[in-house]
């Protein structure tokens, strides 16, 4: 399924993050194997027992709502942080790159789905923020794009809609704060279920796991 996906996204000149999340470092190993490097992550325990079993050039995706205590722990070799949702998580890398001297890349996750449960910034709070912390502020963060999750839906058209309205918010925010910067280009959206229409509506990288790891196990009251 990997070569498959990898040639679907040819066209859209897309990336792909392997949502390896509650699965076990020896499935992780055969996708490697197979040449696939991105994994995604949304728990930082997790992670921090899977990165000392694997190989150290994989490329790991912080893809959960992220504590702030616990960004210490990922900070050193983290890839990307795709889920920096709030400006005191924003600020508080800041500060653990420079305790360690590294610039950490984040993408900014956006709230565009209709469920109040998932995390992000709205577009008003986007533009607040950056009114008050300028991007040149945050000298060991570096700003690569947004990241946003649609409504758990079948309407495929809300779904488009969402898509569609993040690909406006990446374009207005390149332009207003990061025009000419060739760091902040990407839009990361779309999963299993619905990565197609993630990519007719201008995603640069998806988040796909249960098609090519499989379903997560239910888990069921005995």
């Amino acid at each position: 399924m990997l070569f498959e996906l990898l040639k679907e996204l040819e066209p859209f000149q897309a990336s792909l993050v392997a949502v390896s999340k509650t699965k076990p470092v020896e499935a992780i190993q055969v996708l490697y194997d197979e040449g696939q490097r991105a994994f995604g992550e949304n728990r930082v325990q997790e992670l921090m027992e899977k990165v000392d079993r694997l190989p150290r050039d994989i490329q790991w995706h912080m893809i959960g709502h992220l504590q702030t205590n616990k960004i210490k722990y990922i900070a050193p070799y983290i890839h990307l942080i795709q889920s920096a949702d709030r400006p005191k998580l924003i600020r508080a890398i800041q500060a653990e790159g420079e305790k360690i001297d590294r610039v950490i890349p984040v993408l900014l996750q956006l709230h565009i789905a209709a469920e109040e449960t998932k995390f992000g910034f709205t577009e008003e709070e986007l533009q607040d923020f950056f009114e008050k912390d300028p991007p040149d502020r945050f000298d060991h963060v570096e700003f690569q794009g947004v990241m946003a999750m649609a409504t758990f839906t079948e309407d495929q058209e809300q779904i488009r809609s969402e898509f569609a309205r993040t690909k406006a918010i990446y374009d207005q925010v390149k332009a207003a704060y990061f025009a000419g910067n060739p760091a902040f280009k990407e839009c990361s959206m779309g999963m299993s279920g619905d990565y197609k229409i993630a990519l007719e509506e201008g995603a640069t990288m998806i988040r796909v796991g249960t098609l090519l790891f499989g379903p997560r196990p239910c888990l069921l009251n005995p």
